[in-house]
């Protein structure tokens, strides 16, 4: 995301657990939707570059992988007035030379511990959950998508549907959720 349509209903279902969480943006979304930008910052959440448009990192080279996230990063920065932090690759799969931009953007990339497969077509709340609380453990990061802008068309709906569970399986659980800012040792994570 950010995506118009389906961003602040995650916004009202989170605010409404008092959670706050992490969304990492893809600067193209970002654009067309400054406002909302805006909106995810002033709610207490943490935002994170995803790229400006979501490419394998792998089939592109260290100049445009660098002006990929920087135009991201100094878009969020720009509209939120706080620089990101956070990058997260898509698909997961890092390259040496997103590796060397993010430290040159003083970005620290991070991955999940476990997901939702949520950007399937055939994605359901039940198995959203199911497949987030198979590798739930303390210290972990999951990875949901409050959009479809680059998954199956309406699939951020079976994650909507799925995230009061999955908190409440993580309050029976014992576990803290929150941005991933508060996850280690204060300034871990450039904050």
């Amino acid at each position: 995301g950010p995506d118009p349509y389906s961003t602040p209903l995650f916004l009202g279902a989170l605010a409404g657990r008092g959670v706050r969480a992490t969304f990492f943006l893809l600067g193209r979304e970002a654009r067309r939707s400054p406002g909302l930008v805006r909106e995810i910052a002033a709610e207490g959440h943490e935002i994170g570059v995803h790229g400006w448009l979501h490419r394998p990192l792998l089939l592109r080279g260290p100049r445009a992988t660098h002006d990929d996230l920087a135009r991201t990063r100094d878009l969020v920065g720009e509209l939120t007035g706080r620089r990101p932090a956070l990058f997260r690759p898509p698909y997961g799969v890092m390259s040496t030379a997103a590796h060397l931009a993010a430290r040159r953007l003083e970005l620290t990339p991070v991955l999940w511990t476990c997901w939702g497969e949520d950007w399937t077509a055939r994605a359901t709340p039940s198995s959203v959950h199911r497949t987030v609380v198979r590798d739930l453990r303390g210290g972990g990061t999951i990875l949901l998508h409050d959009s479809d802008s680059t998954s199956a068309p309406g699939s951020w709906r079976a994650t909507l549907g799925a995230l009061p569970r999955i908190l409440d399986t993580c309050a029976e659980r014992g576990l803290a959720v929150g941005p991933l800012r508060e996850h280690g040792p204060a300034g871990e994570w450039g904050v």
